[in-house]
């Protein structure tokens, strides 16, 4: 019985990598073409407007100040390793497009104690919330099926998702997307 369940752990850990490297392979998945995404698409919007979060100390944060703004939206955690080799490509796109309104958004599917742990180390420019282990959920609003860390939404000022990415953001691909807002 045990080899039983233990092949079938290896089995379910195979299929959810095999998911996670084929979606990654594949690249960015744009979302703006698909004639039914509206509607799942606004019900994670208002489900990220109203998501409880907080700051690295612990003080409650609201993300409904981003509302009416072109968003870029990166789920991440201070352990995953292609999320912190992403972060200086962000800061530095943040930079840039901070000037024409499009707001960056770190939200942290982790522990308070470890991301302010991380943000003494490695500093960001943009906001960073803490979204603790619930954020996966918010990111399978968004069709984070896999549940793969960092994953990048792009939202337009008028609340439509417009890119997801799964996996390292590429910036040349993220400007493109950016200069179409």
């Amino acid at each position: 019985m045990k080899r039983i369940l233990a092949i079938a752990a290896v089995a379910v850990v195979a299929t959810a990598g095999g998911a996670i490297a084929g979606h990654w392979l594949l690249g960015n998945n744009d979302l703006a073409g698909v004639a039914n995404a509206a509607p799942a698409d606004n019900n994670a919007v208002n489900q990220l407007w109203a998501a409880k979060v907080t700051n690295a100390d612990g003080a409650p944060q609201s993300l409904a100040g981003f509302k009416g703004h072109p968003v870029v939206i990166n789920f991440w955690a201070s352990w995953c390793g292609p999320c912190v080799e992403e972060m200086p490509s962000l800061s530095a796109l943040h930079k840039e497009y901070s000037k024409k309104g499009i707001e960056f958004v770190g939200l942290g599917v982790d522990s308070d104690k470890n991301i302010k742990a991380f943000l003494q180390k490695v500093p960001v420019n943009y906001p960073i919330y803490v979204a603790g282990f619930g954020g996966a959920d918010l990111a399978r609003a968004f069709g984070n099926n896999a549940g793969g860390l960092p994953y990048t939404v792009v939202i337009d000022a008028k609340g439509v998702v417009r890119s997801t990415k799964l996996g390292q953001i590429k910036p040349d691909e993220l400007k493109r997307t950016l200069d179409a807002l």
